[in-house]
């Protein structure tokens, strides 16, 4: 566990090894070798080490849950239904993937970096369906499918609930829509809430950025977020993101809405640069 955390991967792997060798009825250097594959997405080996661990300690609840993963990342949804039920989470009837409609959860896109947290539909323990629109830095778009660990890091709160925040660890299902960066004049509710209206018609999604955006220190990020005297106030002329298909979708939505709302105006519209 040392040459893993000291960043070691082929040793670590080794050293684990070795205490299997040393020890096979012993399920812990088996469940974090099926752990360590997991974080390098060598899904194929997480998904063996896992069944191996779950052998040696059935009733370890962990083990269970990344076999859950690894299965899901690999589309094997009766091993996936399996782990889900051995930890008490009985699957929707059917044997292909599982829909436990679960509601919104928010999720870090990427944990070892931008680390940004968007707010998405949990379909199953391991499976999320981003329905925030990811800022222009982010490789994920809207309605992207990802898949997410199972370990709480983290918690935001919307009135009296608190939501536990996942971690991503890759994207499964890539959207077929791309971001696109409104400059918008106004600040207006109710043109806002028209152009959101205009987007959902058509298959599409707006979010202001201006006002759903908060920049978090690290301490808030992996925890409960607290107010800063620091804080900036949003910006007086939004930039709002626009999930689209293709530029004639993008053009399509926002010329239906100029239409319909003759108050309505923006700077520009432009397709986010890639990362």
């Amino acid at each position: 566990m040392r040459l893993r955390d000291e960043g070691d991967i082929a040793g670590a792997e080794a050293a684990y090894r070795a205490a299997m060798d040393a020890d096979p009825g012993w399920s812990a250097p088996v469940y974090n070798l099926g752990l360590l594959f997991k974080y390098e997405l060598q899904w194929p080996e997480s998904l063996e080490f896992n069944h191996r661990a779950t052998e040696l300690a059935p009733d370890d609840e962990a083990s269970w849950w990344n076999l859950g993963i690894a299965a899901t990342a690999l589309n094997n949804w009766s091993e996936a239904r399996r782990a889900w039920q051995a930890c008490g989470l009985t699957p929707p009837e059917g044997d292909g993937p599982p829909d436990y409609g679960w509601g919104m959860t928010p999720v870090r896109l990427d944990p070892d970096s931008e680390g940004e947290v968007v707010w998405a539909r949990r379909i199953d323990p391991a499976r999320s369906q981003i329905f925030s629109i990811p800022l222009p830095t982010s490789l994920f778009h809207w309605s992207d499918i990802v898949l997410n660990d199972g370990a709480v890091e983290g918690e935001r709160v919307i009135g009296d609930r608190k939501y536990p925040v996942f971690n991503v660890l890759q994207k499964l299902v890539p959207s077929t829509h791309r971001t696109y960066i409104l400059e918008l004049v106004t600040v207006d509710p109710e043109l806002l809430a028209a152009l959101g209206k205009c987007a959902e018609d058509r298959d599409g999604a707006v979010e202001n950025w201006g006002t759903t955006t908060r920049i978090l220190c690290r301490a808030c990020s992996f925890g409960l977020p607290h107010e800063h005297a620091d804080e900036e106030a949003p910006p007086a002329h939004p930039h709002c993101g626009l999930a689209a298909r293709d530029n004639d979708h993008a053009d399509a939505i926002i010329t239906a809405w100029l239409a319909d709302n003759p108050r309505a105006d923006l700077i520009a519209w432009y397709e986010a640069p890639s990362p």
